[in-house]
């Protein structure tokens, strides 16, 4: 295997020197590119379109096209894994996704099963596969998955919510029950990252996108201990490399030198936290990604120049840094204000590196 052309992000995840603090967005493949909605068109609903290796290759290697970005991430959904335990998965207009089958009892979790990547998921992985031949050595691809509590609580609630009154009901009457399902979807997930890592993922991402809506020792005991399972039994070399493992919860920022201390290479922060000040919580113990607002991207290129600025002089000279949104970039972003910002972030991070 050819060594990559471009592997700040992989440098950058594990503490080492690069030229320019390297960029990429979350959701970069998304709805705020037109050519993205005309391939999910063509696809006639999202899920086909996360079905299909072929289209979900095409979506992923779009923003790689269009700007000079660190990485690609693999287009997918993080739900692919509790739709393949059969709970129906489905995408109600205006309301996100939802299920047939919600996991609100012992007969329920009891039945659930882990699914096989390579049967179940096999779409997954051949997408994977896809796109890394179509990448050739030229960015790294970064592999993804939701964390067992995220993935929890769309399973017991059947969809989104506000309230989490089904989940944390579970959580507080029956924690037991709770901790057998998070078992198993810790085990899915793990299963799920590996696979993705033996078909050519080169970092992979766990999403805890409900963690910051737990009280702190249930964040631990809930959350904490099941990444830190999944961080324990990844593979961390492969062809030859360093596989790093970003651990993100949003909302999370009053837990970071508990999460540095899973294992994991790098925390994402969202935006609500002081990058600078994340550097001295965690030292040099793991990467920093993140996080400026995704929002920012409805200003004025110049405004979006003086923010970028602003992330990376907090957090300030070396290495360690990824630079990211705070969370997904939003459908309605004009595409030339995010090549305004990955151009930004090479342009005035070359001060930090010399």
């Amino acid at each position: 295997m050819q060594p990559l052309q471009n592997d700040r992000l992989i440098r950058a995840l594990l503490r080492q020197p690069v030229d320019v603090t390297p960029v990429w967005m979350m959701r970069q493949a998304g709805r705020y590119l037109p050519e993205y909605l005309r391939v999910r068109k063509q696809a006639g609903s999202f899920m086909a379109l996360c079905t299909n290796p072929e289209l979900a290759c095409e979506v992923t290697l779009q923003p790689i096209e269009r700007f000079p970005l660190d990485a690609a991430i693999l287009f997918s959904d993080i739900l692919t894994i509790p739709d393949a335990m059969g709970l129906g998965l489905y995408f109600e207009e205006g309301e996100g996704p939802r299920f047939q089958k919600p996991v609100r009892s012992t007969a329920n979790v009891n039945a659930l099963g882990v699914p096989d990547p390579e049967t179940e998921l096999r779409y997954v992985m051949d997408a994977v596969r896809l796109i890394r031949t179509s990448l050739g050595n030229r960015l790294p691809l970064i592999g993804f998955s939701g964390s067992p509590w995220t993935l929890a609580t769309y399973m017991v609630e059947g969809g989104s919510t506000k309230t989490f009154s089904h989940v944390k009901g579970m959580l507080y009457s029956e924690p037991r029950l709770l901790h057998q399902l998070l078992e198993t979807v810790a085990t899915a997930v793990t299963s799920y990252l590996n696979a993705q890592i033996a078909a050519g993922a080169q970092a992979v991402m766990i999403f805890d996108t409900w963690g910051g809506v737990l009280t702190p020792e249930d964040y631990r005991d809930f959350s904490l201990q099941y990444m830190q399972k999944i961080v324990a039994g990844l593979t961390r070399e492969a062809e030859g490399l360093r596989v790093p493992v970003v651990l993100f919860t949003k909302g999370g920022c009053q837990w970071l030198e508990i999460m540095a201390d899973t294992g994991a290479d790098a925390l994402g922060l969202d935006w609500s936290t002081d990058l600078g000040m994340a550097r001295k919580r965690v030292g040099d113990r793991v990467a920093l990604q993140g996080n400026l607002d995704p929002a920012v991207l409805y200003a004025t290129p110049g405004v979006i120049r003086e923010k970028v600025a602003h992330v990376l002089a907090e957090f300030g000279k070396g290495s360690g840094h990824v630079f990211n949104l705070g969370h997904g970039i939003t459908p309605d972003v004009n595409p030339e204000h995010a090549g305004v910002l990955v151009d930004a972030v090479h342009d005035l991070s070359v001060q930090y590196h010399q």
